[in-house]
Protein backbone atom coordinates (compact mmCIF):
# COMPACT_ATOMS: atom_id res chain seq x y z
CA UNK A 1 0.00 0.00 0.00
CA UNK A 2 6.09 7.58 1.20
CA UNK A 3 5.44 11.15 0.17
CA UNK A 4 8.61 10.52 -2.70
CA UNK A 5 6.51 8.54 -4.15
CA UNK A 6 2.80 8.05 -3.22
CA UNK A 7 -0.14 10.55 -2.67
CA UNK A 8 -2.94 8.32 -2.76
CA UNK A 9 -4.49 5.72 -0.39
CA UNK A 10 -3.33 2.06 -1.54
CA UNK A 11 -0.78 3.72 -3.79
CA UNK A 12 -3.30 3.89 -6.50
CA UNK A 13 -2.14 7.56 -6.60
CA UNK A 14 1.28 7.18 -6.71
CA UNK A 15 0.49 8.36 -10.76
CA UNK A 16 0.60 12.10 -8.68
CA UNK A 17 4.13 11.72 -7.84
CA UNK A 18 5.20 11.42 -11.66
CA UNK A 19 2.62 13.48 -13.96
CA UNK A 20 3.72 17.12 -14.68
CA UNK A 21 2.72 20.04 -12.77
CA UNK A 22 -0.67 20.00 -13.55
CA UNK A 23 -1.03 17.11 -10.85
CA UNK A 24 1.57 19.06 -8.24
CA UNK A 25 -0.88 21.84 -7.88
CA UNK A 26 -3.48 19.17 -6.54
CA UNK A 27 -0.77 17.54 -4.51
CA UNK A 28 -0.05 20.42 -2.72
CA UNK A 29 -3.87 21.51 -2.35
CA UNK A 30 -4.12 17.96 -1.02
CA UNK A 31 -1.23 18.43 1.46
CA UNK A 32 -2.91 21.31 3.36
CA UNK A 33 -5.82 18.73 4.35
CA UNK A 34 -5.28 17.78 7.90
CA UNK A 35 -6.42 14.54 9.71
CA UNK A 36 -3.65 14.17 12.71
CA UNK A 37 -5.24 11.31 13.55
CA UNK A 38 -7.79 8.34 13.66
CA UNK A 39 -11.21 9.55 13.71
CA UNK A 40 -13.72 7.66 15.78
CA UNK A 41 -13.83 4.10 14.68
CA UNK A 42 -17.76 4.64 13.30
CA UNK A 43 -16.72 6.24 10.50
CA UNK A 44 -14.41 4.57 8.50
CA UNK A 45 -17.29 1.49 8.99
CA UNK A 46 -20.15 1.26 6.21
CA UNK A 47 -23.61 0.66 8.09
CA UNK A 48 -24.77 -1.60 5.89
CA UNK A 49 -22.89 -5.25 4.92
CA UNK A 50 -24.79 -5.52 1.67
CA UNK A 51 -23.41 -2.28 0.22
CA UNK A 52 -20.06 -2.68 1.33
CA UNK A 53 -20.16 -6.07 -0.74
CA UNK A 54 -21.47 -4.43 -3.47
CA UNK A 55 -18.93 -1.57 -3.55
CA UNK A 56 -15.73 -4.36 -2.93
CA UNK A 57 -16.96 -6.20 -6.06
CA UNK A 58 -17.34 -2.88 -8.42
CA UNK A 59 -13.75 -2.74 -8.16
CA UNK A 60 -13.55 -5.26 -10.71
CA UNK A 61 -15.77 -6.66 -14.26
CA UNK A 62 -18.70 -8.83 -12.91
CA UNK A 63 -16.52 -11.75 -14.88
CA UNK A 64 -13.92 -11.80 -11.92
CA UNK A 65 -15.63 -10.33 -9.10
CA UNK A 66 -18.68 -12.39 -9.18
CA UNK A 67 -16.88 -15.38 -7.83
CA UNK A 68 -14.42 -13.84 -5.67
CA UNK A 69 -14.14 -13.36 -1.66
CA UNK A 70 -15.12 -10.53 -0.15
CA UNK A 71 -13.85 -9.13 3.08
CA UNK A 72 -15.91 -6.32 4.94
CA UNK A 73 -14.87 -3.93 7.50
CA UNK A 74 -15.66 -4.78 11.02
CA UNK A 75 -15.13 -3.03 14.73
CA UNK A 76 -12.23 -5.76 14.74
CA UNK A 77 -10.72 -5.72 11.47
CA UNK A 78 -11.90 -7.51 7.66
CA UNK A 79 -13.73 -10.90 8.18
CA UNK A 80 -15.13 -13.15 5.12
CA UNK A 81 -18.36 -11.94 4.27
CA UNK A 82 -19.06 -13.96 0.69
CA UNK A 83 -16.55 -17.12 0.05
CA UNK A 84 -15.32 -17.41 -3.45
CA UNK A 85 -14.61 -19.48 -6.25
CA UNK A 86 -11.99 -18.39 -8.20
CA UNK A 87 -9.19 -16.89 -5.95
CA UNK A 88 -9.73 -13.28 -6.08
CA UNK A 89 -10.48 -11.04 -2.98
CA UNK A 90 -12.65 -8.22 -3.35
CA UNK A 91 -12.59 -5.81 -0.40
CA UNK A 92 -12.69 -2.02 0.01
CA UNK A 93 -9.88 -0.26 1.52
CA UNK A 94 -9.26 2.41 4.06
CA UNK A 95 -7.39 5.12 4.22
CA UNK A 96 -4.54 3.19 6.09
CA UNK A 97 -3.81 1.41 3.15
CA UNK A 98 -1.04 4.73 2.21
CA UNK A 99 2.18 5.32 3.47
CA UNK A 100 2.12 6.36 6.50
CA UNK A 101 3.55 9.82 5.77
CA UNK A 102 0.67 10.60 3.81
CA UNK A 103 -1.88 13.13 4.82
CA UNK A 104 -4.88 11.83 4.41
CA UNK A 105 -3.28 8.18 6.03
CA UNK A 106 -6.77 9.08 8.49
CA UNK A 107 -8.74 10.28 6.46
CA UNK A 108 -12.41 8.20 6.99
CA UNK A 109 -14.01 9.27 4.15
CA UNK A 110 -11.62 7.24 1.99
CA UNK A 111 -13.20 3.74 0.38
CA UNK A 112 -11.38 1.93 -2.46
CA UNK A 113 -12.42 -0.71 -3.82
CA UNK A 114 -10.17 -3.51 -5.30
CA UNK A 115 -9.89 -6.66 -5.97
CA UNK A 116 -6.99 -8.52 -6.20
CA UNK A 117 -5.71 -11.73 -8.40
CA UNK A 118 -5.01 -15.02 -6.20
CA UNK A 119 -0.96 -14.09 -6.04
CA UNK A 120 -2.07 -10.96 -4.83
CA UNK A 121 -4.49 -12.37 -2.31
CA UNK A 122 -2.61 -14.67 -0.61
CA UNK A 123 0.99 -12.39 -0.58
CA UNK A 124 -0.01 -8.91 -0.78
CA UNK A 125 -3.35 -8.57 0.60
CA UNK A 126 -1.79 -10.03 4.61
CA UNK A 127 0.53 -6.65 4.52
CA UNK A 128 -2.96 -4.41 4.85
CA UNK A 129 -4.60 -6.84 6.79
CA UNK A 130 -1.71 -6.45 9.61
CA UNK A 131 -1.80 -2.81 9.31
CA UNK A 132 -6.11 -2.74 10.11
CA UNK A 133 -5.18 -5.20 12.90
CA UNK A 134 -2.82 -2.45 14.28
CA UNK A 135 -4.90 0.92 14.02
CA UNK A 136 -7.95 -0.94 14.81
CA UNK A 137 -5.67 -1.42 18.63
CA UNK A 138 -4.71 2.05 18.71
CA UNK A 139 -0.91 1.72 17.36
CA UNK A 140 0.79 4.77 16.45
CA UNK A 141 2.17 4.99 12.82
CA UNK A 142 5.58 4.73 14.13
CA UNK A 143 4.32 1.47 15.86
CA UNK A 144 2.52 0.00 12.38
CA UNK A 145 5.74 0.97 10.34
CA UNK A 146 7.80 -0.95 12.99
CA UNK A 147 5.43 -4.28 13.73
CA UNK A 148 5.36 -4.26 9.50
CA UNK A 149 8.89 -4.10 8.83
CA UNK A 150 9.42 -6.70 11.73
CA UNK A 151 6.90 -8.62 10.61
CA UNK A 152 8.75 -8.89 7.28
CA UNK A 153 12.19 -9.53 8.37
CA UNK A 154 10.80 -12.69 10.79
CA UNK A 155 8.97 -13.42 7.04
CA UNK A 156 5.26 -13.57 8.85
CA UNK A 157 4.45 -12.15 6.20
CA UNK A 158 4.84 -14.03 2.98
CA UNK A 159 6.85 -13.03 0.14
CA UNK A 160 5.46 -11.44 -2.83
CA UNK A 161 4.24 -14.17 -5.15
CA UNK A 162 4.74 -13.47 -8.89
CA UNK A 163 2.12 -12.09 -11.11
CA UNK A 164 0.54 -10.17 -7.84
CA UNK A 165 -1.95 -7.48 -9.38
CA UNK A 166 -5.81 -5.93 -8.79
CA UNK A 167 -8.29 -4.55 -10.33
CA UNK A 168 -9.39 -0.57 -9.10
CA UNK A 169 -12.23 -0.08 -11.77
CA UNK A 170 -14.76 1.15 -9.44
CA UNK A 171 -16.84 4.62 -10.62
CA UNK A 172 -18.09 4.85 -6.75
CA UNK A 173 -14.00 4.92 -5.55
CA UNK A 174 -13.31 7.79 -3.15
CA UNK A 175 -9.39 7.34 -3.09
CA UNK A 176 -9.03 11.17 -1.72
CA UNK A 177 -10.13 14.24 -1.30
CA UNK A 178 -8.67 15.28 -4.32
CA UNK A 179 -8.84 12.08 -6.31
CA UNK A 180 -12.21 10.73 -5.08
CA UNK A 181 -13.09 8.64 -8.01
CA UNK A 182 -10.24 9.38 -9.71
CA UNK A 183 -9.24 7.07 -13.00
CA UNK A 184 -10.12 3.48 -13.30
CA UNK A 185 -6.70 1.10 -13.90
CA UNK A 186 -5.34 -2.04 -12.68
CA UNK A 187 -1.92 -2.29 -10.37
CA UNK A 188 1.09 -4.40 -11.01
CA UNK A 189 3.05 -5.66 -7.66
CA UNK A 190 6.98 -6.74 -7.64
CA UNK A 191 8.82 -6.98 -4.93
CA UNK A 192 11.83 -4.48 -4.15
CA UNK A 193 12.94 -1.49 -5.88
CA UNK A 194 12.25 -2.42 -9.65
CA UNK A 195 11.74 0.70 -10.80
CA UNK A 196 14.47 0.77 -12.78
CA UNK A 197 14.87 -2.17 -14.48
CA UNK A 198 11.19 -1.50 -15.88
CA UNK A 199 12.19 2.12 -17.19
CA UNK A 200 9.74 3.55 -15.01
CA UNK A 201 9.18 6.85 -14.82
CA UNK A 202 11.97 8.28 -17.78
CA UNK A 203 10.80 10.59 -19.86
CA UNK A 204 8.62 9.24 -22.73
CA UNK A 205 8.12 6.32 -21.17
CA UNK A 206 4.21 4.42 -20.93
CA UNK A 207 5.79 3.34 -17.51
CA UNK A 208 4.46 4.45 -14.22
CA UNK A 209 5.92 3.30 -11.24
CA UNK A 210 6.35 3.84 -7.40
CA UNK A 211 8.79 2.24 -5.02
CA UNK A 212 6.98 1.51 -1.29
CA UNK A 213 9.61 0.92 0.84
CA UNK A 214 7.29 0.20 3.83
CA UNK A 215 5.92 -2.43 1.92
CA UNK A 216 9.25 -3.25 0.07
CA UNK A 217 7.10 -3.63 -3.23
CA UNK A 218 6.99 -1.29 -6.35
CA UNK A 219 3.50 -0.83 -7.83
CA UNK A 220 3.72 -0.21 -11.62
CA UNK A 221 0.31 1.56 -12.98
CA UNK A 222 -2.13 0.67 -15.80
CA UNK A 223 -4.72 3.32 -16.75
CA UNK A 224 -7.85 1.49 -18.23
CA UNK A 225 -10.54 3.20 -20.45
CA UNK A 226 -13.72 2.02 -18.88
CA UNK A 227 -15.19 1.55 -15.55
CA UNK A 228 -16.06 -1.91 -14.22
CA UNK A 229 -19.45 -1.71 -15.04
CA UNK A 230 -18.21 -0.92 -19.25
CA UNK A 231 -18.99 2.56 -19.19
CA UNK A 232 -16.45 4.80 -20.93
CA UNK A 233 -13.98 6.37 -18.54
CA UNK A 234 -13.01 10.00 -18.60
CA UNK A 235 -10.09 11.00 -20.81
CA UNK A 236 -6.45 10.77 -19.45
CA UNK A 237 -5.40 14.73 -19.13
CA UNK A 238 -1.68 14.91 -19.42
Amino acid sequence: MQKKTLNFLALAFLVQAVLPCATCQARAQAEKVSYPAMAPLDQYLMPDGNSEIALARSAAPTSVSDRAEVMVLGPKGYTTAVKGTNGFLCIVERSWGAATDEPEFWNPKVRAPICFNPPAARTFVPIFLMKTKLVMAGKSKTEVVDATASALDKKELPALEPGAMCYMMSKQQYLSDQGMSWHPHLMFFVAGDAAKIWGGNLPGSPVIAANDPEERVTIFLVWVGKWSDGTPAPPIVH
